[in-house]
């Protein structure tokens, strides 16, 4: 039995046990109390390193998977090691929490097919730079959650149709730096298998035939990240026509790995660059025109999924930044109609760019492209503002006009105009001055008729006034009877004064 100060984790056992009873029980009620359910008082196995549920075990010289491992663990790091195999009992027990699970650098030359099964959370998975040779049967099959998948610099040569079986989840696939010299890339074109996949790094392989027709019936957000720079490609100008297009939408797996993407000419003994094989002998190629919509800001527009695939299972448009419009609802302004057409409401600046269809049929698949381009004006442009800043114009001078017409041009009521006429009859007998005046009126022959001849009258409000009105002799025809009574006799409506009827 080895001596308990040589073991580390003796050594750490033996402070507690110099605490006796109580310094154990402790510990017992603080993890009981802290801890989720499964960890105990020092549960960290030797040479890793315990922050709260990530375990780091990298650079630690290990030749096997460390035990016990805590059951809380969510990040479990074993790079930079020597674990040259994964078998199946590498776990003790089911670790439920356990999303990600780094194996780098360790020479790992085989895994099996069970290795996975007490993980089934497991949603990041590296297992790059080791000496892995083949993806066996449904190796992955266990993982259902799984979204990151490292395998780049590898010795990998062959990739079973099986090997990615019920990854659902999975949206980024790294196989860079090995050696495929064929990737079935007929499991990713009916979308059944890896659906959720938008990235795909096949880069620095052996890939010499790439079907650029299976390429093109690959969903739109995949194509666009598939990586395929250093691979000792043969020249054909559906090729290039795939990465000019790529070059035009300024794709990050054509624009940053330009110089890496070569191709081998029969006549050439040199690889050239791909997108150098315009019009270059013996090829000629010549880049492919695509479907152009010009629109203007604020328009709403239609784009056309108009393929030749007959009885078409499915159509899915892809936005210019990548993003998969959804047939339910749409994405904000972008919207799926019912024919499989994509209508774009309330144009913006950056609604312009190439958008894609990908069209999934019984027998074949297509993606149809459409650039939208959007005018930064409206659809007459400066003329439309120009014309209401005109119609407004107008309309304020036509409105200050009427009002001075009102005020000034109207019929004049004054005593100026009434200067030109005869003077008006007396007031004694005016059916206008018994109802606004305020001082009654004066039938012929009363006194108050003689104080108006005298030349002092009464005015409104009680005040006397000299003159008073002239006498004027009768009119004859028709209007002999009207007579007019005092200006100065009318009371306003709001006179403080009360009327006499």
């Amino acid at each position: 039995m080895p001596h308990p100060h040589r073991d580390p984790t003796a050594q750490r056992m033996v402070p507690m046990a110099r605490t006796g009873a109580p310094g154990l029980l402790l510990c017992v009620a603080l993890v009981a109390a802290v801890a989720p359910r499964g960890t105990w008082c020092g549960s960290c196995p030797p040479r890793c390193v315990c922050a709260s549920n990530i375990l780091s075990c990298s650079q630690a010289v290990l030749s096997a998977v460390p035990a016990p491992l805590p059951r809380f663990t969510a990040v479990l790091d074993l790079s930079h090691n020597n674990v040259s195999r994964l078998r199946a009992d590498w776990a003790p027990g089911r670790l439920a929490h356990l999303h990600a699970l780094l194996l780098s650098h360790n020479g790992l030359s085989f895994v099996s097919t069970e290795a996975f099964t007490h993980v089934p959370h497991l949603r990041h998975l590296d297992l790059s730079s080791n000496r892995l040779r083949a993806l066996e049967e449904n190796l992955f099959s266990d993982l259902p959650e799984l979204e990151v998948l490292l395998l780049y610099n590898n010795e990998i040569s062959t990739v079973d149709r099986t090997a990615f079986e019920n990854l659902n989840r999975l949206r980024k696939l790294y196989l860079g730096q090995n050696r495929i010299s064929r990737f079935p890339l007929e499991l990713l074109r009916d979308g059944s298998r890896l659906p959720q996949l938008a990235l795909l790094d096949l880069s620095a392989n052996r890939l010499r035939h790439v079907p650029v027709g299976e390429l093109q019936a690959l969903p739109a957000w995949l194509r666009d990240r598939l990586y395929l720079h250093g691979n000792p490609l043969a020249c054909d100008c559906a090729l290039f026509q795939l990465m000019a297009r790529g070059r035009r939408r300024r794709l990050s797996a054509v624009v940053d790995f330009q110089e890496e993407l070569r191709c081998a000419l029969p006549s050439v003994p040199a690889p050239v660059g791909i997108l150098a094989l315009a019009g270059r002998a013996p090829l000629n190629c010549s880049e492919a025109r695509e479907a152009v919509l010009e629109a203007h800001l604020g328009d709403t527009v239609t784009l056309s999924c108009d393929t030749r695939v007959r009885g078409a299972r499915s159509r899915h448009w892809v936005t210019p930044g990548g993003e998969r419009v959804l047939p339910e609802g749409g994405n904000g302004s972008a919207a799926v109609l019912s024919n499989g057409s994509l209508q774009l409401r309330a144009l913006r600046a950056e609604d312009a760019g190439t958008y894609a269809c990908w069209v999934a049929g019984p027998l074949l698949n297509e993606t149809l492209y459409v650039e939208l381009l959007v005018h930064n004006f409206t659809l007459h442009g400066p003329h439309d503002t120009l014309n209401t800043a005109y119609t407004t114009l107008v309309g304020c001078i036509l409105s200050v006009v009427l009002v001075l017409i009102y005020l000034y041009l109207t019929p004049c009521r004054c005593c100026c105009c009434r200067a030109a006429d005869k003077a008006p009859p007396p007031r004694d007998d005016s059916i206008n001055s018994s109802v606004l005046s305020a001082t009654p009126n004066h039938a012929a022959g009363e006194p108050g008729r003689s104080r108006s001849a005298s030349g002092a009258s009464v005015g409104q409000n009680g005040r006397f006034k000299a003159g008073g009105t002239p006498q004027v002799p009768p009119r004859h025809g028709p209007r002999a009877q009207r007579k007019v009574s005092d200006p100065d006799s009318v009371s306003s409506v709001f006179s403080d004064t009360p009327i006499v009827v």
